[in-house]
């Protein structure tokens, strides 16, 4: 089955447990048990006609103090923009999501020695280029990071592949990607692990029920089988996937839908809506969601939706080089849980703080309240994985001392018993130059606010994509995957001009 394809399937099917992500350098602090549940370079419109999702302005410590938000650890925004701005297109604004952005990258934060996150906070000045920087302006990096699991110790698999089989993925590097890359994973996943395979077009079809992966021969012969034909019913697809994995459940391992498209239905539930509560059921249920895009065309926000409301995530492979890089060379394949539900809070201090501002994780937002509240939906995050947030803010004059507390809450993927981490952060962490700051809050200032100007939001305005490109540039020496940015930023330089 080798095809030109080979080795970015690996890449998508591997992503199915994966993020781009990683996080801290400060290191863990100690744990506990949680309460008991309690000009030039600016670009123009978007030209697609929709208007972007505008971001927040900045809070007062005064008078909001407490940022909370559910863990994100999607990717797809950032994939999905490379392969348009690389294409010579523009992305629509309201795919645009600046989180995701910054979480593509590797940020370097160190492992906790135990289960759960470390957490680290770290910061700087803007940088120079900035346009009209005020003295008391600062960036804030939150990293939080989990432990990577050692090899051959991770749970067994119970994994429901529910795959697109519609017209328009005919499309090259869609559904031929996609069997590949199956074919490659039944030849790797343990024999204890077990798959099921669900086709979906104008109706959905069980190729397979849920099989031993000692039986490889009829996996295989289950892949083969699917072809490309007629429309894209995806509610019916993801509800036999979920009865399917509902039948098959294994008490004790991972159970996981997994769903391959290019999020594009047009029979059936034509929106997420009115599949979020049996998704969200499922969820409760222990089957998680993953969700793998691919494609030219594709429903960002109905594979997100979905998936966040899911349990779990999605990411978007946009290329070959980028599938094998983050996704085969970088990242180990792993299949486990790490935490569900988790929930981040950072609490500034006002006597410190004047305002606050979380760059992107618009829909992620939460109130202060629910962060204890473990009824409240929040994120799944797996082994070695991490998650970083950036907060823009202004100091008091005069600020020194205590800056803010950053607290993550999760629950155990097996118990469902809740835990939390915690970390003071000090004024004096933020006191230093731009340039003399980690080279990773250097990348994360420059994709955060590279997806601002991309989604054309008011802070758009305060920087320019040519100074961007050279941030890019200089922090690229070693680095590819920021390499990789550098290209994307001045393919938009050329696009937005």
């Amino acid at each position: 089955m080798v095809s030109q394809y080979r080795v970015a399937a690996v890449a998508v099917i591997a992503a199915l447990c994966l993020t781009a992500c990683s996080a801290s350098e400060d290191g863990p602090s100690s744990g506990a048990k949680a309460p008991a549940n309690a000009e030039n370079g600016k670009p123009g419109p978007p030209v697609t006609g929709e208007l972007a999702d505008e971001a927040p302005g900045e809070q007062s410590a005064s008078n909001q103090p407490v940022s909370t938000f559910a863990v994100d650890v999607d990717t797809a925004s950032y994939g999905y923009a490379k392969r348009q701005l690389l294409s010579g297109q523009r992305p629509s604004a309201s795919t645009i999501r600046p989180e995701e952005f910054v979480n593509s990258f590797r940020q370097g934060y160190r492992q906790p020695t135990g289960d759960g996150f470390a957490v680290s906070a770290d910061g700087a000045r803007l940088p120079r280029t900035h346009l009209n920087p005020s003295d008391s302006a600062r960036l804030l990096r939150v990293g939080l990071q989990t432990r990577a699991e050692p090899e051959g110790q991770r749970l067994d698999a119970s994994l429901t592949f529910v795959v697109d089989v519609s017209g328009s993925m005919a499309e090259p590097g869609k559904l031929d990607l996609v069997k590949s890359g199956l074919h490659t994973l039944v030849d790797q996943l343990r024999t204890t692990d077990s798959v099921a395979l669900i086709a979906y077009s104008d109706e959905a079809d069980v190729l397979r029920q849920m099989t031993p992966v000692r039986d490889r021969s009829a996996l295989h012969s289950a892949i083969d089988r699917l072809r490309v034909s007629g429309s894209t019913n995806l509610e019916a697809g993801l509800r036999l996937g979920y009865e399917t994995a509902r039948k098959s459940f294994r008490s004790g391992s991972t159970n996981r839908v997994i769903l391959l498209s290019d999020g594009l239905p047009n029979v059936g539930s034509t929106n997420a809506t009115s599949l979020v509560r049996e998704v969200q059921e499922a969820a409760a249920k222990q089957i998680t969601m993953m969700g793998v895009g691919v494609g030219s065309d594709y429903g960002d926000k109905f594979m997100e939706e979905l998936a966040d409301k899911g349990d779990g995530y999605v990411v978007y492979v946009s290329d070959t080089a980028a599938a094998n890089k983050v996704f085969v060379e970088q990242l180990p394949a792993t299949l486990a849980v790490r935490a569900l539900d988790a929930k981040a809070q950072v609490e500034f201090d006002p006597a410190a703080v004047a305002s606050y501002r979380l760059i992107g994780y618009e829909n992620r937002t939460l109130s202060a309240s629910a962060f204890r509240n473990d009824r409240v939906d929040g994120g799944e995050v797996g082994p070695g994985h991490a998650v970083t947030a950036l907060y823009a803010l202004h100091l008091r004059s005069g600020a020194e001392g205590h800056l803010a507390d950053v607290r993550v809450r999760w629950q155990d993927p097996q118990t469902r018993e809740p835990s939390e981490q915690n970390l003071s952060v000090t004024v004096a962490s933020l006191d230093r130059e731009f340039t003399s700051a980690a080279p990773q809050l250097q990348v994360c200032y420059t994709a955060a606010y590279f997806a601002e100007v991309l989604r054309a939001s008011r802070y758009a305005e305060e920087v320019r994509l040519d100074d961007l490109l050279r941030l890019a540039k200089g922090l690229s020496e070693e680095d590819k995957q920021v390499a990789e940015l550098a290209d994307v930023i001045q393919a938009a330089v050329k696009l937005y001009r």
